[in-house]
């Protein structure tokens, strides 16, 4: 049997177990306690296996996007079970990616606000149509506001319109900003580091942004000139 016929059988195999099991765990469980979680890890293992074998490559997207680390199983599993992942847990994670930021190669963090204006507005990129060859956007304002004149935006995210100014940065060169433009620059790159189970997308981490676009979206949330902070 070859290894696609393998995985079909196996997937099958996992749907008929996930059928058979979920209706008799909950017959099982009693009111006021936690229905049964043996069979847990047999169910998440057919459901991955499952998952991948309805994925392929195609264009510039790989199988290896569902590929996990601690950061997202842990987050996920607190989503599933529906409470706020242990403060011990979360601290931990904050700290494993916050080791894993890359600071700026030529010390220099901010760029063009302009070139992240253009970013920030653009969410092209990442889809199996898309050219290799076309930068990505940051899609930022599918969950943030960032300009006044901007008449729709998304709230997921905090607004962040005249960040900058609000955290009193006058001028991008003195020491007395120099901590809040790193910040910002490390939650771009990576905000799990700073937030365990944040929406955010980690950005330069994962390699949805390179090292010059997060520049340029450092210097459009900071920069005095940048049309985020009039």
């Amino acid at each position: 049997m070859n290894k696609s016929k393998y995985f079909s059988v196996l997937s099958a195999v996992g749907v008929a177990l996930v059928v058979a099991v979920v209706p008799v765990q909950a017959e099982q469980a009693k009111p006021g306690s936690s229905a049964s979680t043996g069979n847990a890890e047999v169910f998440d293992f057919f459901y991955r296996e499952a998952v991948k074998t309805s994925f392929r490559d195609q264009g510039i997207v790989k199988k290896s996007v569902l590929d996990t680390d601690e950061t997202n199983r842990d987050c996920s599993a607190a989503d599933v079970a529906g409470k706020p992942l242990d403060k011990k847990r979360a601290k931990e994670i904050e700290a494993i990616n916050l080791k894993s930021i890359k600071w700026p190669s030529d010390g220099k963090f901010v760029g063009d606000w302009k070139q992240g204006e253009a970013l920030a507005q653009s969410g092209r990129g990442l889809t199996y149509s898309d050219d290799a060859k076309t930068p990505n956007g940051g899609n930022c304002y599918n969950c943030h506001q960032l300009d006044k004149k901007e008449i729709s935006f998304g709230t997921i995210g905090p607004s962040l319109y005249n960040y900058g100014k609000q955290r009193g940065v006058t001028d991008v060169n003195s020491p007395a900003s120099k901590a809040i433009i790193e910040y910002t620059w490390g939650k771009i790159w990576n905000s799990k580091a700073y937030n365990a189970c944040s929406n955010m997308p980690r950005a330069g981490h994962m390699g949805i942004m390179t090292e010059a676009q997060v520049r340029h979206l450092v210097a459009l949330l900071v920069d005095p000139k940048s049309a985020v902070n009039q």
